[in-house]
């Protein structure tokens, strides 16, 4: 496994899925874990089972569009564990999906508010802290969504995760000389419970798992290994790349 040893970390979006997984692992590679999200319940839950483990994390409840939580959730990485190496900007929505045609505005804002804003805010107080460090280390969740493969009815959230990479490649050339790597990661369909909430019928996972090369969804935890991957000195050299992890569905035409 790659070592997160001395290493602290945020992670958002870790009530569930993706960011639950990996605010797991990261506390098993040895990171002490900040882990953020809107639900406080499930937060505590997860602090719990890796307290239980024998690592150490805190929790700290809100919204990504907030830009005091931003704040805050740095200021507690720093306050609780005295330093920020790591930061997993991956809270995001696919709530709003329809006809481009029927989409409010209010929809569309709640969406890029975030998905990409609120990756930036995160971004914008973790920076700060993070070039402190001789090897810091900012992930964002983006997708193969509005990138490699364009599906109809998913505007918002293609135009925001695209918006990511964007954000990616610039912070990466922005900061890479003083040692800061940035990345974004394009997880493929995941069972988590965005996921389930998408593929909600037999027939409809059956279509999404066919168009993957590998025939099926992802496991949170094979995810969470490519953020761990991410954040660790395994990826001491790699900075500004939008890595897909995605099955093989960006590239299947079977």
């Amino acid at each position: 496994m790659h070592s997160l040893s001395e290493k602290t970390a945020i992670v958002t979006g870790a009530s569930s899925g993706i960011g639950y997984a990996t605010a797991k692992l990261y506390a098993k590679a040895g990171a002490k874990v900040v882990v953020a999200a809107r639900r406080q319940a499930e937060l505590n839950t997860l602090v719990d089972e890796i307290t239980q483990a024998g690592g150490h994390a805190v929790a700290l409840a809100g919204d990504v569009k907030d830009e005091n939580y931003a704040k805050a959730l740095v200021d507690l990485a720093i306050g609780h564990f005295g330093s920020l190496d790591v930061a997993f900007n991956n809270a995001g929505t696919m709530e709003w999906m329809g006809d481009t045609r029927e989409v409010q505005l209010s929809e569309w804002q709640d969406t890029l508010n975030t998905n990409l804003t609120g990756a930036f805010l995160g971004a914008k107080h973790q920076l700060p802290a993070l070039l402190e460090r001789d090897s810091g280390s900012l992930i964002f969740t983006s997708s193969f969504v509005g990138y490699t493969v364009g599906f109809p009815q998913t505007a918002a959230y293609s135009a925001s995760k695209a918006g990511i990479i964007g954000l990616t490649q610039s912070l990466a050339a922005e900061f890479g000389p003083q040692g800061l790597r940035v990345n974004a990661l394009l997880p493929g369909a995941t069972d988590t419970p965005m996921g389930r909430a998408f593929a909600n019928t037999p027939e409809t996972l059956a279509f999404v798992e066919g168009l993957y090369a590998l025939k099926r969804m992802a496991l949170p935890e094979e995810i969470a290994e490519s953020a761990l991957y991410l954040a660790s000195g395994a990826s001491s050299f790699t900075t500004g790349t939008a890595l897909l992890v995605d099955g093989g569905v960006s590239i299947n035409r079977t």
